[in-house]
């Protein structure tokens, strides 16, 4: 009877455990969703996420006046932002990576989002905000003129190319009608959706497949390019709201629902022409529709020149800051590898091998990306100067490794002779002698590095090449902007290559004397 009697308290001891447990759980988990939806009301900003490169009419500079954002969902997000009762405050990414920000970096991401059943899986999402359909634009003099074509191979005989932003609706549904239908086509994935249609334009490309509204807003900048029949396999777009959040998910669905029902967001496409342009763009051939404004390069100067310097004082201040870092640590590297004992020379040489052997972007994608993962979160400034640090360092170890072993081993063992430690013969005799050595290869770096700022874009930094690329997107101005870029490129590296070439003759002329 004891037995039974304590058996049954220890039974009841647990339930009340793991109702505790469930009940503390799901207050947590409750003060969690809340936290979002305080946090926007206690900053009074909904940090939006979008990318400029994708262009209209989404997001994406004023021609007029590049610094301004505008597009469609520009002022969506300023609608649901004053719903929320707070201002919207735009946050550049790369469109792929916008859904990770959601994490630590944005509140909502809203920038042409289809509702596809992994976003659904993976993340939050509203009630759809816009419908669209895949259009097909193919060259107009080209042999394309219909979707049931591509059933079928190239007069050639071989693949259809076409042109998509890289993983988009487009893209996903190509891929399908290849692995699942047999369609001879190839899928080529762009990071931009005006690329593709440049291509197609070019005969690069034999078409490219965009949202209706993509196609819309950019088919004036391409005179040769073709509207084929009717847009296909439909969808929705939507925000993406992280997983932890259905209380801004609630408030956003409200938001969205009461500018459906006061007409404003019926108001809002007719301002960006999504409804009743469509028949007009189809009656191209015959020429009702005006040719696209050119924009004369003295245009193009006044109206970007002042961004593009920003960007370029961006370009500037990561190699700057960046690369001492690099130095000093490769350095360390160097002597580690060289004075060290095995334990720490060879966990050394498996790092240089490490960072020479993979990309500086997927090292980017670790630090940015991953770290978060495990709670370590790093701005993207830091982040990106920490990913070209890191990965520098490995090639200047690799350098200065080489200076110190061009010294002769005798003048170690002299200032050991002398009474010197090791560590006062490698910093007063052996590491000054190496410096003078490396100066060429090391100024050369330091080159590329410069250049190689611009894979930081990958993690949302806006250098030089990044902005290019957005401002080329926007306005078309393609050749003019990068000459702009390329003359900005050469301003700024040109006196490190003299400096370079002028440090070799005379490190050739002092071992001649």
């Amino acid at each position: 009877m004891h037995y039974r009697c304590v058996k049954a308290l220890h039974c009841c001891h647990l339930r009340l455990c793991l109702y505790a447990v469930a009940l503390l759980s799901l207050i947590l988990s409750n003060s969690a969703a809340a936290d979002g939806l305080d946090q926007i009301h206690h900053r009074g900003t909904l940090i939006w996420g979008g990318d400029q490169e994708g262009g209209g009419p989404y997001i994406f500079p004023d021609p007029k006046d590049p610094q301004h954002l505008i597009g469609f969902e520009v002022e969506l997000a300023d609608m649901l932002a004053a719903q929320l009762g707070v201002k919207a405050k735009f946050y550049q990414g790369q469109w792929e990576e916008l859904p990770q920000m959601l994490d630590n970096q944005i509140d909502v991401a809203l920038n042409g989002f289809e509702r596809t059943p992994a976003r659904l899986r993976d993340y939050l999402c509203t009630r759809p905000y816009y419908a669209f359909g895949l259009q097909l634009m193919a060259n107009r003099d080209g042999p394309l003129k219909s979707w049931n074509q591509l059933k079928s191979a190239k007069p050639d005989g071989g693949p259809w190319r076409i042109g998509v932003l890289g993983g988009s609706e487009a893209d996903e549904y190509l891929n399908e009608l290849h692995d699942h239908q047999g369609y001879p086509i190839e899928a080529i994935s762009y990071s931009g959706n005006t690329d593709p249609m440049e291509h197609v334009q070019t005969g690069v490309l034999d078409a490219t497949v965009a949202d209706d509204c993509v196609a819309n807003f950019y088919i004036d900048r391409f005179s040769k390019l073709n509207l084929i029949q009717w847009p296909a396999q439909g969808g929705y777009y939507v925000a993406l709201v992280a997983h932890d959040q259905p209380q801004l998910l609630a408030a956003l669905n409200e938001a969205l629902g009461k500018i459906i029902a006061d007409g404003r967001l019926k108001a809002l496409y007719d301002r960006w022409d999504l409804d009743g342009r469509y028949q007009m763009l189809m009656l191209r051939g015959a020429g009702e529709a005006p040719p696209a404004e050119a924009i004369s390069f003295q245009q193009v100067l006044l109206r970007n020149l002042p961004m593009l310097l920003e960007a370029a004082a961006m370009t500037v201040f990561l190699s700057v800051v960046s690369f001492p870092l690099a130095i000093a640590i490769g350095i360390a590297v160097a002597i580690g590898r060289m004075y060290g004992p095995w334990i720490v020379a060879k966990p050394l040489g498996l790092y240089v091998e490490v960072l020479r052997g993979t990309p500086l972007m997927l090292q980017l994608f670790v630090i940015f990306f991953l770290l978060p993962k495990i709670g370590l979160a790093l701005p993207a400034l830091i982040a990106a100067i920490a990913g070209l640090a890191i990965n520098y360092s490995a090639y200047e170890s690799e350098i200065y490794r080489a200076g110190l072993q061009a010294i002769p081993r005798g003048q170690t063992e002299a200032a050991l002779a002398l009474g010197m430690t090791q560590a006062q013969a490698i910093n007063r005799i052996i590491l000054p002698q190496a410096f003078r050595i490396v100066i060429p290869p090391v100024t050369n770096d330091f080159i590329a590095l410069f250049k190689d700022t611009s894979v930081c874009s990958v993690i949302t930094i806006v250098e030089l090449t990044k902005r290019y690329s957005i401002l080329a997107q926007s306005t078309g101005a393609i050749v003019q902007l990068a000459a702009i870029t390329a003359i900005l490129y050469m301003l700024m590296s040109f006196p490190l290559s003299v400096f370079a070439r002028w440090s070799e003759r005379w490190l050739a002329g002092e071992s001649t004397q």
